[in-house]
């Protein structure tokens, strides 16, 4: 059986360094940044599913209609960790890698994704993490079913870090161009850098 990997999309932080506005629904091209990233996980063909935090109904909202599974994640102020742990516990059982992508990420695209499917499908034992030209780590991050349990134990805000650091001899890197493995659009001031950049 060809090793078959699901998308993970993590989109139940609390956006607190944006004020009062949701980093997840400023609009790229009149389209929320949450859906746009769905969408290209869609077209990969591989399961998609998405965590969300249970007081902010509108990101759900912005999915409306897409071939995804919501993933409510009722601990989210418990940070990243949770995020994760909430999301590969609801995987399908047959899925044997978990691509984890955050939604704040709006130049990794569909070809992006596929090429950690392909990888995982070559060697569906490894640790797949994108990189920076310059080598500098960023996301996604594909985890075989093998590290399924260790992710759900997660807590806390540093995400996944300590499952990569545990199994770093099995971890192998993906360059994806330029520096969008690391582009993730967190405060007013970057999403204003980031539009701008875009009209040029």
């Amino acid at each position: 059986m060809t090793p078959a990997p699901a998308i993970l999309i993590l989109a139940a932080g609390a956006s607190s360094r944006m004020g009062e506005a949701d980093k997840l629904l400023m609009k790229l091209d009149g389209v929320p940044c949450l859906r746009i990233m769905a969408e290209r996980a869609v077209a990969t063909g591989m399961r998609v599913l998405v965590t969300v935090p249970a007081d902010r109904p509108a990101r759900e909202a912005a999915l409306s209609g897409l071939s995804v599974t919501i993933v409510p994640v009722r601990d989210a102020a418990g940070g990243m960790g949770r995020s994760i742990a909430a999301g590969v516990s609801a995987l399908p059982r047959d899925v044997t890698g978990v691509i984890i992508q955050p939604a704040d990420m709006p130049e990794i695209t569909t070809l992006d994704l596929q090429l950690f499917a392909k990888a995982h499908e070559a060697h569906p034992n490894r640790i797949w993490r994108a990189i920076t030209e310059t080598g500098s780590p960023g996301h996604p991050v594909l985890f075989p079913a093998a590290l399924f349990s260790a992710l759900t134990a997660l807590r806390g805000d540093e995400g996944a870090r300590s499952v990569i650091q545990n199994h770093e001899n099995n971890l192998q890197g993906i360059t994806l161009g330029g520096e969008r493995a690391r582009l993730d659009l967190d405060t007013p001031e970057a999403w204003e850098r980031y539009l701008s950049d875009r009209l040029r």
